[in-house]
């Protein structure tokens, strides 16, 4: 079953209390532009390249997915994410704890090959 947008946009908000709720999930394309144009504006070149590939990478590996539960959820992690990088209060924060749990060991995986990417980036620029 594939989700509409008209169901996308008729989703309920979702929020912590410590962030605002988004008003309505972005349909996919919409989103993805977003996505790529706020790590334009508010990234430097080298955070850019490795952001831009990540979200390719991950909508790439979602354009199949049937399950709108999880369709859901994609999209408003997603949607949050530009949200907090369009306002930049990013910068220096550290995950959610309870995020981190709710990972399964492959999305583990993947933060640590970040971390590794990150850390090979501020190495060659110190050099």
């Amino acid at each position: 079953m594939r989700v509409t947008s008209r169901l996308l946009a008729a989703a309920t908000p979702v929020g912590n209390g410590l962030r605002p709720a988004p008003l309505a999930i972005l349909p996919p394309i919409p989103l993805y532009r977003r996505l790529l144009r706020a790590h334009r504006k508010h990234l430097p070149p080298e955070m850019r390249i490795l952001g831009d590939q990540y979200v390719k990478s991950e909508f790439r590996l979602h354009r199949n997915v049937d399950n709108p539960a999880h369709l859901i959820g994609f999209l408003t992690e997603w949607q949050l994410y530009a949200q907090t990088i369009e306002g930049d209060s990013w910068k220096g924060q550290k995950l959610d704890p309870a995020k981190v749990q709710k990972m399964s060991d492959e999305q583990i995986g993947q933060m640590y090959e970040l971390l590794q990417a990150i850390k090979k980036s501020h190495e060659e620029e110190g050099n």
